[in-house]
């Protein structure tokens, strides 16, 4: 009895474990179906997304040495949808990471890294790509993210913002899978922190007639599911508590993320000047007048010929009417937009709130440059004094859309526009320098500007005789200086008795700095 006993249960403990391991058999493999992605990037912190076929839970293995990656971040909520937040970081460090869950690797080599964000305020050579109007799938779209990457070559990207319209045409979370996630996960996705505006087709969710009016209401968009904002300051600027808008520093610039689309308290846009989201933007700038720089961006232009008129649209009416003049009182140095398929920029320019037609380049552009700072004829940077007066507008919605004119275009007001060629543009800051160029899908870059701040300075120095004096340009660029032909940056004297005067200036012309040098006893 006691052996058949034995034996009865040997076998159902047997069966038992024939089961468990088919039933183990059958289960899919656990893979990463989109990203990594980095998100939500600050000094101090990183958030990893990824998302997996199956629910299981999450871990991070992380460090600053490729093969080290000794620090471990965990969460144990079985969930396909995976958010980790890294905290405790230096600022501007390199990291390796791997991705995975309690058991398992799931990816993790030396492409995956990134770099946090350096210090708020800290002046360095930053780097940010500006991608308009990308998610169609289009090879274009394909072209123009190889344009930029073989530009970078082997420079860090600090960060790229989305200037909405990222998943045509509904913005549902199928589109932005095939759309964005899978066109830039092996790459941008993986290593560089993303920084996301909507545009309308992020709203346009067609699953029932009405879905973009109540999307524009509560948000409840793929858009809005699919990216972590920081939303509470933690990467620079004040709190906003939504995701629609926010604000974040790269270093010595001050970026505002601005929603021109969706609707606060069910009714306010982005150009009801009342509403919430213009009420903390004066707030964030009020906060923020000690940046170096300041940039703003949404989807919606205030000036357009392009595949949209800024004259004919009433949202891009209202927002040059009512909102823009709020952004140049704060002295906010540019302004990034999508929407329209094509590229277009003005001058440094200010007060035009009409329509195109009202333009007047002799009163309303503070420069009549063309900024391009290459030697050519009336090339020079666009320089902002003291006042800090004036603001460059950037559209640049063909980085995966691309095409479309209206009569008479380009729009008066621009210094350079093109419906032709498909590209994105990268943001380039080095201190007091800030350059813009738009990289086309083909590798050329076909127009650029230079903006420069705290430049052509007169500085008057009291000093003892013959001592040693170190003077340094504001300004930079190509050096040549009035004493013994140097060109460097920074030259050392020996003052000379009495009143000495010493210059520099670039070698277009364009800026001179002066410095008095008075000895004393």
């Amino acid at each position: 009895m006691g052996i058949t006993r034995a034996c009865l249960l040997a076998g159902i403990l047997m069966a038992g474990s024939l089961i468990a391991a088919a039933q183990k058999a059958e289960e899919p493999a656990v893979t990463v179906i989109r990203g990594p992605y980095l998100q939500a990037a600050s000094d101090h912190s990183m958030t990893i997304r990824w998302r997996t076929n199956t629910a299981n839970r999450s871990r991070v293995r992380y460090g600053t040495k490729k093969d080290s990656a000794v620090l471990i971040v965990n969460d144990s909520t079985l969930a396909t949808e995976h958010i980790v937040k890294l905290e405790g970081l230096q600022p501007h460090t390199r990291y390796y990471y791997k991705i995975g869950d309690f058991t398992s690797v799931l990816q993790g080599d030396s492409a995956n890294y990134f770099y946090t964000l350096p210090p708020q305020g800290k002046e360095g050579m930053y780097r940010i790509g500006v991608f308009g109007d990308c998610g169609n799938n289009s090879v274009n779209q394909r072209n123009v993210k190889r344009s930029m990457l073989n530009y970078l070559g082997e420079n860090y990207m600090d960060a790229w913002i989305l200037l909405g319209d990222n998943a045509y045409t509904s913005g549902t979370d199928a589109e932005f899978q095939t759309k964005f996630f899978n066109v830039y996960k092996d790459d941008l996705l993986k290593q560089y922190p993303m920084f996301p505006a909507p545009g309308n087709h992020d709203y346009n969710d067609r699953d029932f007639p009405g879905a973009a009016a109540q999307a524009q209401r509560t948000h409840q968009t793929a858009y809005y599911q699919n990216f972590s904002m920081p939303t509470h300051g933690e990467s620079g600027g004040l709190p906003s508590n939504t995701q629609a808008f926010y604000s974040f520093d790269i270093g010595n610039v001050h970026f505002l993320s601005l929603d021109s689309y969706g609707k606060e308290d069910q009714q306010y846009r982005l150009y009801d000047t009342a509403g919430p989201q213009v009420q903390w933007i004066k707030r964030d700038l009020e906060a923020n007048k000690n940046k170096q720089w300041v940039v703003a961006y949404w989807h919606h232009p205030p000036y357009t010929m392009g595949s949209h008129n800024s004259d004919h649209e009433m949202e891009l009416v209202h927002i040059r009417e009512n909102f823009i003049r709020i952004l140049e009182r704060y002295g906010v140095d540019m302004v990034l937009c999508g929407h329209s398929h094509d590229y277009e920029r003005t001058r440094l320019i200010k007060g035009h709130y009409g329509m195109e037609a009202t333009f007047n380049a002799a009163q309303h552009n503070l420069s009549q440059s063309s900024g391009l700072y290459d030697g050519s004829e009336n090339s020079c940077p666009y320089v902002k004094d003291s006042a800090n007066q004036g603001t460059v507008y950037v559209l640049s919605g063909s980085a995966g859309q691309l095409g479309g004119q209206q009569p008479g275009y380009p729009h008066d007001a621009m210094q350079y526009a093109n419906a032709t060629d498909g590209g994105a543009a990268m943001l380039e800051v080095l201190g007091n320098r800030l350059d813009l160029k738009w990289i086309c899908a083909d590798g050329v870059i076909r127009d650029r500007f230079t903006l420069m701040k705290e430049v052509n300075k007169n500085t008057v120095l009291h000093v003892k005789a013959k001592s040693k004096v170190t003077l340094t340009a504001s300004f930079t660029g190509n050096y040549k200086w009035s004493e013994k032909d140097q060109q460097t940056k920074s030259i050392t004297v020996v003052a000379r008795s009495g009143k000495t005067e010493y210059t520099v200036q670039d070698k277009e012309g364009c800026l001179k700095d002066t410095f008095t040098i008075i000895t004393t006893k």
